[in-house]
């Protein structure tokens, strides 16, 4: 599932909503429900060959890895406004950091200056090499996700929540 954010002027007040378009049928994506019924999503790819380098920022799958959010969050005491955003990933030998960025025009050109959060995440080693990227979310609690990113033999975990 898709959003899309579509601002409406109507009688002079500007809205914004959300509408929901169909990914398409070879973007992967996962979801979470919060337990008032808002959702978060994530489109990610898993065909890129584009290893993790320590200290350089990477997309996961080698295409943006975009976070749709219906509901206001929070990543490391950071509040993430309704909206889309471009999740990156920084590895190193044994911390990931991952960061929302606003920049979704140009997300393969990624400027720092566009960073809304960084927040670290946790890691543990998987038993089975992952060839490709996959994302998952997890309903938790009832305002808290897991996102879980799984890449060879790392498993890299964090934790948010709705605000």
């Amino acid at each position: 599932m898709r959003w899309l954010l579509i601002s409406i002027t109507i009688l002079g007040a500007s809205v914004s909503v959300f509408a929901q378009q169909p990914a398409a049928p070879d973007t992967p994506s996962t979801f979470c429900d919060f337990a008032d019924g808002m959702e978060v999503t994530i489109q990610y790819a898993n065909v890129g060959k584009d290893d993790p380098k320590n200290g350089k920022v990477w997309l996961p799958g080698g295409e943006p890895m975009t976070l749709f959010t219906q509901t206001p969050l929070v990543f490391n005491s950071v509040n993430v406004p309704v909206g889309a955003y471009i999740l990156y990933v920084l590895p190193e030998k044994k911390n990931w950091t991952l960061i929302v960025n606003k920049n979704v025009t140009a997300p393969k050109n990624y400027d720092a200056s566009q960073d809304l959060a960084r927040a670290p995440m946790d890691l543990g080693e998987i038993g089975d090499t992952q060839k490709e990227v996959q994302v998952s979310l997890a309903h938790t609690a009832a305002k808290t996700c897991n996102l879980r990113i799984y890449y060879g033999k790392v498993g890299a975990f964090l934790d948010f929540q709705e605000k």
